[in-house]
């Protein structure tokens, strides 16, 4: 059985997840994890731009930030089942 990854930047208004990994390039990961998005957090889609659906606005350890989808598509989740 094999198990497809998700990405923060796949998941849509109302979704939450719980943070797996952090890559990208290191400038980029580095980034990214200084804005909160840390192995173990739980993360939560608050809104998507309606054109385009980028950016998407987020909660992070209790922060709102907006992040573009290519950014988020280094952010890999596991998805909560309300």
């Amino acid at each position: 059985m094999t198990v497809d990854k998700l990405y923060l930047g796949g998941m849509k208004k109302g979704d939450r997840a719980l943070i797996v990994a952090t890559g990208g390039p290191i400038e980029i990961r580095r980034r990214l994890l200084e804005m909160g998005f840390l192995e173990g957090s739980v993360v939560e889609v608050i809104h998507e731009a309606p054109f385009g659906k980028d950016p998407i606005a987020v909660r992070v350890r209790g922060t709102l930030l907006a992040l573009r989808r290519n950014e988020a598509n280094y952010i890999e989740v596991h998805l909560e089942v309300a």
